[in-house]
């Protein structure tokens, strides 16, 4: 968008010098030598920045700006051939946004007035973030008005209510388990119990127990039966995340309590008979686990009737100052602190960071920023390092120091975006390049949320 530029000297000359200049770098601007007229067509005219002249007949430059901040919230950069650090203080403490020194130069003075237009329209998106972040749509702490996200709303809500397994796919940290709770809670079954568990946080033998239970004497500390998750979320929902990571021998026991919607308990005779519908997550491409054998493709199309794919935080970017000033205010509340907004400097950080750790890591961010700040208002000191500085997108592994290392997941996909770069887009040479087929190519892109827009 063109920064319109109110400009006021009372000096013609140099005024339309300053008006042809930044007309030339594609401002629009207005030009008056009127302090008092400049006033009035802030009443009724559309503006971005001010620029104006410190010393005039009419009205100083301190004065306009202290009437310019009582009435407008807009940046104002302020000229003076009197170029003390005095006046410059004066100006800064009456309103002034940026101070330039006679005789102006229009580089200067036009990439003064790029950067607070830039400031303006950050601090205005800020702003409107405060209110939209409590009246946006959104499911529990699904927050976000992005077409991906709005997709992922109308599929939540077409099968909230339908018994069809769910398998929910995504990066980590993409918020996985708060569309499980979703679908729960906006189905029938809300009324009955949502029961979760990581399928890769236990050893097989404690897995199966946790979901099919045990009878006493089972083995040797089953002390007393156990009723299994299957049983505990009767008339529920069962969650099951990481279901990639499910042990290959436990996966027939699964697939047929799914078909059968019986469990037996280890150790018993009989079974038990179970209603619950059962949603999936993972951040791995089960079709090419099932490939390596590492997955069982009848349990994969049983449990992925539905499929509801999650985008990264990267692919959804006008959706970031939205979940920003949504944890903001759930945190702040939370630590008992009086913080509103988020400044325009920082919310620059946090659109110019890649976010690694999708929704997750925001959501640490902003905790991080809100435990450190000391005023109403998030700034670019209080974000944490690694998004105040983002490193570049070399992978380091011989680096000691545990900050610089990530994630063997960002690693992949690094790497593979760098692949797909070098090859130009094309992806018969970047399959053969990384040693795989072309279709798990494809897939892989998908789950990794890397955009590819040349085709071969």
């Amino acid at each position: 968008m063109t920064a319109r530029v109110l400009l006021i000297d009372d000096d013609r000359a140099l005024c339309d010098t300053l008006q042809v200049g930044l007309a030339r770098r594609g401002y629009v601007v207005n030009a008056l030598t009127s302090a008092n007229e400049a006033l009035a067509a802030l009443e009724t005219d559309d503006v971005d920045v001010v620029v104006t002249d410190l010393q005039m007949r009419e009205m100083g430059g301190i004065e306009l700006c202290t009437r310019i901040a009582a009435r407008r919230d807009l940046p104002v950069i302020v000229l003076t051939a009197f170029g003390s650090l005095d006046a410059a203080v004066l100006a800064i403490r009456a309103g002034a946004y940026d101070f330039l020194s006679k005789p102006i130069e229009l580089d200067a003075l036009a990439i003064a007035v790029e950067r607070a237009a830039v400031h303006k329209r950050l601090r205005d998106e800020v702003k409107q973030l405060r209110s939209e972040a409590k009246a946006t749509r959104h499911f529990e702490e699904l927050v976000g008005q992005s077409p991906a996200m709005r997709a992922v709303y109308d599929l939540v809500e077409r099968v909230a209510d339908s018994d069809a397994s769910v398998l929910i796919t995504g990066e980590s940290g993409t918020g996985k388990e708060v569309v499980a709770r979703a679908l729960h809670r906006h189905g029938r079954r809300r009324e009955h119990p949502f029961v979760a568990i990581n399928c890769a946080a236990m050893p097989e033998s404690l897995l199966e127990s946790e979901l099919f239970g045990h009878v006493k004497g089972a083995f040797t500390d089953a002390r007393a039966a156990h009723a299994g998750l299957f049983v505990q979320a009767h008339g529920g929902t069962l969650f099951l995340d990481e279901i990639g990571d499910m042990p290959l021998a436990l996966q027939p026991k699964l697939l047929r309590a799914l078909q059968e919607r019986k469990v037996r308990p280890i150790g018993g005779t009989s079974e038990v008979a179970i209603d619950v519908r059962v949603v999936t997550a993972t951040n791995r491409d089960l079709e090419s686990a099932i490939d390596e054998r590492r997955f069982r493709e009848d349990l994969y199309f049983r449990v992925n009737v539905i499929r509801l794919a999650l985008p990264p935080l990267r692919a959804r970017t006008g959706d970031i100052l939205l979940l920003a000033q949504h944890f903001l205010q759930q945190l702040a509340t939370r630590a008992g602190k009086a913080v509103s907004g988020i400044s325009p400097q920082a919310a620059a950080k946090l659109l110019g960071y890649s976010w690694p750790g999708n929704v997750r890591e925001l959501q640490n961010c902003l905790e991080h920023a809100v435990a450190l700040t000391r005023f109403d208002e998030i700034a670019v000191e209080d974000l944490p390092e690694r998004v105040r500085s983002p490193r570049s997108a070399h992978v380091l592994v011989a680096s000691d120091d545990p900050s610089d290392l990530v994630s063997l997941e960002e690693i992949e996909r690094r790497y593979v975006a760098r692949v797909i770069q070098a090859t130009a887009g094309n992806k018969t040479a970047a399959a053969r390049i990384l040693g795989i087929e072309r279709k798990r190519l494809y897939r892989m892109l998908e789950r990794l949320g890397i955009d590819v827009s040349k085709q071969d």
